[in-house]
């Protein structure tokens, strides 16, 4: 079936709000709630604003209102402060089992002299425009500027999982996502609630959550600090789906961002060879992806009704460094309420049929190609195309292991790929071309005859005294593992690429160990310690 560039869907759940305004309305002065009463569109306020010596004002949708002709007085203030929770470090207040948030401004010396009284509302039914995307078990991040509605679109996901039976653990940083007090509005259904004490340790809710509680998603608003971006990452790493928000407009604008630019990929200045300057036809300093993305989806939040996705946030961020950037997918409600989505570019397939997969992934995937015939158990020569590494060199160490090659000149020709690191790090075009068209790709870590005699006898199947990297890390976090079940405090594995860190922290949980992972990409790596 030939996909249409544009579909329809038809919701199957019609939008149902609920704000508990009367909950907020009695926490204001008398003449406030019932001027606020009078003016009726109570489904159209957004806040209320009241400050010391400022008449007080209604904010809704369509304009501002003032409430009373005098000011505000220390008394206002005084009334609204003793009927709403307790203000933490980030100056925020609300209302048991709502959704309502009170914001403090204060003076100099700590006193109360304004409040914003912000509605909160949830909104069930507004997930139908990507709810494919949230139970397809991919990390999504939600980008969008203040108040266009990326926390109700967080609280309807965490709900929607926890109800499919999914174990689904929230980050309340602030109580916005389940409302104020110690039980948690039932606009999130089934997820679990943990609150956090103070802002600054919102990092360690997050790891704390995926080490005592066992999620399977972990849902997190308003991802601002570095501490975070790192925590979002030793999340992801441990194969738990991570959906989070993060104030912002578009994909590029969050490249630029020196803090956040981490959760997709981040990006480093790398210099290329003037061969490689030319065939890209770019100058020799370009910009490249730092490591692979926390999150696999972006999704950027127009309007409460308009949403563009990145469906794959690596190949959308490469596309971007390289100025070519493609074309995402749009989705909106029309007039009717249907769900129109008109589809992007297309991601590249492999061979396989199935996406391909990111550098990182691929640099570590030593595919084992078969040199014998199966007929004869003959060797056949392996045809290799050699990428930036000594010819001679290579030559010399499959003549020391008495295995056959034959080195080609024509990528089409050839059967794998034999390239450095660092070469491999800035993919250039014949490395993009042999991923494209399927061929396996190995990765040196430096240009000695001994690196290419444990690759080839890995190639040819050889018994002899080597071991892949992944073999290696394994065997490495198991002797970790055992010295800190003998009593080290702590102990530093080398950096390893994500999927290999995967496996590690799965053997420390095994081991009823912590790990953590520290530093950044490609020096990121786990520490494993007990409790």
């Amino acid at each position: 079936m030939i996909e249409q560039p544009i579909s329809t869907i038809t919701p199957q759940t019609q939008l149902k709000i609920t704000d508990d305004l009367d909950a907020l309305l009695t926490v204001f002065p008398p003449e406030i709630s019932a001027r606020l009463r009078e003016l009726g569109h109570e489904g159209e306020l957004i806040e209320v604003i009241m400050d010391l010596g400022r008449q007080p004002e209604a904010r809704y949708v369509d304009a501002d209102r003032t409430l009373l002709d005098r000011e505000i007085t220390e008394e206002d203030i005084n009334y609204v402060i003793e009927r709403v929770g307790e203000f933490t470090d980030d100056n925020r207040a609300g209302i048991t089992r709502t959704l309502h948030r009170i914001s403090a401004i204060r003076n100099r010396q700590g006193k109360v002299v304004g409040l914003t009284c912000r509605v909160g509302r949830a909104v069930y039914g507004t997930i139908d425009i990507i709810q494919d995307i949230v139970t397809s078990g991919k990390s999504i991040l939600l980008l969008g500027r203040p108040g266009v509605g990326k926390t109700t679109l967080l609280r309807e996901a965490a709900r929607v999982l926890a109800d499919q039976g999914k174990r689904v653990v929230i980050v309340d940083t602030s109580n916005e996502i389940g409302g104020d007090g110690d039980i948690p509005h039932p606009a999130i259904g089934r997820a679990r609630r943990m609150q956090v004490r103070k802002p600054s340790e919102q990092h360690e809710v997050m790891i704390e959550a995926v080490e005592n509680h066992m999620p399977e998603v972990i849902v997190i608003d308003e991802i601002g600090r570095e501490l975070e971006a790192e925590a979002a990452r030793t999340i992801a790493e441990r194969g738990v789906q991570l959906i989070g928000t993060a104030h912002g407009r578009t994909l590029a604008n969050l490249l630029l961002n020196p803090t956040l630019s981490d959760l997709v990929g981040g990006i480093e200045s790398v210099t290329l060879s003037d061969e490689e300057a030319r065939r890209r036809g770019t100058q020799k300093s370009v910009l490249e992806r730092r490591s692979p993305p926390t999150f696999d989806v972006l999704i950027e939040i127009v309007d409460r009704q308009h949403l563009i996705v990145h469906h794959d946030v690596s190949k959308a961020v490469d596309a971007i460094l390289r100025d070519r950037p493609l074309k995402p997918e749009t989705r909106y409600r029309n007039e009717k309420g249907e769900i129109i989505i008109e589809k992007g570019d297309s991601l590249k397939k492999d061979r396989s049929g199935l996406p391909s997969r990111s550098r990182y992934e691929q640099s570590y995937a030593f595919n084992r190609t078969s040199a014998r015939d199966e007929q004869s158990g003959a060797v056949r020569p392996v045809r290799i195309y050699p990428y930036g590494i000594g010819q001679n060199r290579l030559r010399s160490a499959a003549q020391n292991l008495g295995v056959p090659i034959e080195i080609v000149n024509d990528l089409r020709r050839a059967a794998v790929v034999i390239t450095l690191k660092n070469y491999y790090r800035k993919r250039p075009q014949p490395i993009s071309e042999a991923e494209e068209r399927g061929i396996p790709i190995y990765v040196l870590r430096s240009n000695t005859v001994h690196q290419m005699e444990t690759l080839l006898a890995d190639i040819f199947a050889l018994r002899v005294d080597t071991a892949d990297p992944v073999s290696l890390a394994i065997e490495e976090t198991m002797r970790g593992v055992e010295k800190v079940l003998a009593g080290a405090p702590v102990v530093e594995l080398s950096p390893q690429p994500p999927e290999v860190r995967r496996l590690q922290h799965q053997l420390a949980r095994e081991a009823n160990l912590i790990s953590h992972s520290y530093g950044r990409e490609p020096n990121r790596r786990v520490r494993l310690y007990r409790e």
